[in-house]
């Protein structure tokens, strides 16, 4: 016999976000592996001493790891996928019934931080998962010539981290360079209707290039003058 599925929900459902994100997902390991404590030490000269509360930061840089990880570029967009995923909100700390941030305050909070917190956050990153092995990369083999080299063997970095941050770079470097234009696009838009409303009118314009005009026709229309016969 053929079985229907009938599209019926209880209203509300006893179950736990813990049960329903499996314990080997890879934000299960994220969150065991990654310590954001550092980020409130940060940002903290961005924020006043009193007034409402915020997101907080931890979830705001999570958010931003979540951006890089699954290759996305909008806050909104982001803010959708994390609607549809139970375990992006479990690893922001977020239940099934909790609102979650607007993306607009997200696009606020990163413009407030600006592009030197996001590049000193994600090297950090880059430190801890280079300790908790989360990157690796592969051995290069070439024919060359062997010569002393006068080089400090404690600034080499390995090949997965010079990688891993020139992904970071181009990253954030798509994430600004988009804020960018559109700020530029609407001063530009601004600027434009600011010359619009400082021109006169067109009626003052004609009036002006008027007269030159009727003059250089008159010069034109006028018959030469004739000239008396030196002989006469």
């Amino acid at each position: 016999m053929m079985g229907l599925k009938e599209r019926t929900f209880a209203p509300k459902v006893s179950v736990s976000l813990e049960e329903l994100v499996p314990q080997d997902h890879f934000y299960r390991h994220v969150q065991k592996v990654l310590d954001l404590s550092f980020v409130h030490d940060l940002v903290r000269e961005h924020y006043a001493v009193a007034g409402r509360p915020s997101i907080d930061p931890v979830v705001f840089f999570k958010l931003q790891l979540v951006m890089f990880f699954e290759d996305i570029r909008s806050e909104r967009l982001l803010m959708r996928q994390v609607a549809d995923r139970l375990s992006v909100r479990w690893y922001l700390g977020y239940d099934l019934d909790e609102p979650l941030p607007d993306h607009s305050s997200l696009s606020k909070i990163r413009l407030r931080y600006g592009l030197d917190v996001f590049r000193r956050f994600f090297e950090a990153i880059v430190e801890q998962c280079r300790q908790a092995k989360l990157v690796w990369g592969k051995e290069l083999y070439f024919d060359s010539t062997q010569v002393d080299a006068n080089a400090d063997l404690n600034s080499l970095a390995p090949r997965f981290a010079v990688e891993a941050r020139e992904a970071i770079q181009e990253h954030l470097r798509a994430l600004f360079d988009q804020e960018t234009e559109q700020q530029e696009s609407i001063e530009g838009t601004n600027r434009d209707a600011s010359a619009s409303e400082s021109q006169p009118e067109s009626t003052t314009c004609h009036e002006k290039f008027m007269v030159p005009t009727i003059v250089l026709l008159t010069f034109v229309s006028v018959p030469p003058i004739p000239m008396p016969h030196p002989c006469a």
